[in-house]
């Protein structure tokens, strides 16, 4: 078992939060796990990107190199696109379709669309919109970790056990809010793939 992701976002929308949940979750079923140093943390709104990998036995280097990852997580989806050239074939991007618009060239919304739907393996939505919905708009991120769980070889359970080690200590509503944000993100992919199939 291996599964490499590439993780792209800006500075400040919780990329270290996917990140631990993540390998939390893959301690907790015995994986080694490597992640790489996270770039762009230093500037609010830069661009950040990590890569972690995930196997069952030992991992040599904490870098996936270009055409091997398995997965794309991008709370951005500018952001997401930059990082296609890491994506194997059959691989699978998933992304919020919210820009964060941090540049002045950003793409057309619109034409960064069409180029993520022309992708056929891609889940793409508006984390941050399920998240208000929730009544806990700083859990988008955890959205788009539910929303990519289907494609990561860990039980889904684990990632919920993970969400209580991580935020147990900030009690039981920030808890619980994470948890639903996970759900909602796994049931909009889960809904996604079963319509593909069919």
């Amino acid at each position: 078992m291996k599964t490499d992701i590439i993780l792209g976002g800006v500075g400040g929308q919780g990329i270290l939060s996917i990140a631990a949940t993540i390998a939390m979750a893959a301690l907790d079923n015995d994986l080694f796990i490597k992640q790489s140093e996270v770039h762009g943390m230093s500037q609010r709104g830069g661009a950040v990107q990590s890569h972690l990998r995930i196997s069952d036995k030992p991992i040599a280097s904490d870098l996936i190199p270009y055409g091997e990852a398995d997965l794309i997580i991008s709370v951005e989806p500018m952001e997401g696109l930059r990082y296609l050239p890491y994506l194997k074939a059959g691989g699978w991007l998933v992304t919020n379709t919210k820009p964060f618009v941090n540049i002045d060239n950003y793409p057309d919304k619109e034409e960064l669309m069409k180029t993520i739907e022309s992708f056929k393996n891609h889940i793409a939505l508006d984390a941050d919109k399920i998240a208000r919905q929730l009544d806990s708009p700083k859990s988008s991120n955890i959205v788009m970790l539910g929303a990519a769980s289907p494609f990561i070889d860990i039980p889904y359970e684990n990632f919920e056990e993970a969400l209580r080690k991580i935020f147990g200590r900030k009690g039981d509503d920030v808890v619980n809010a994470n948890i639903a944000a996970l759900k909602a993100g796994r049931e909009f992919a889960d809904q996604k793939i079963h319509a593909n199939a069919e």
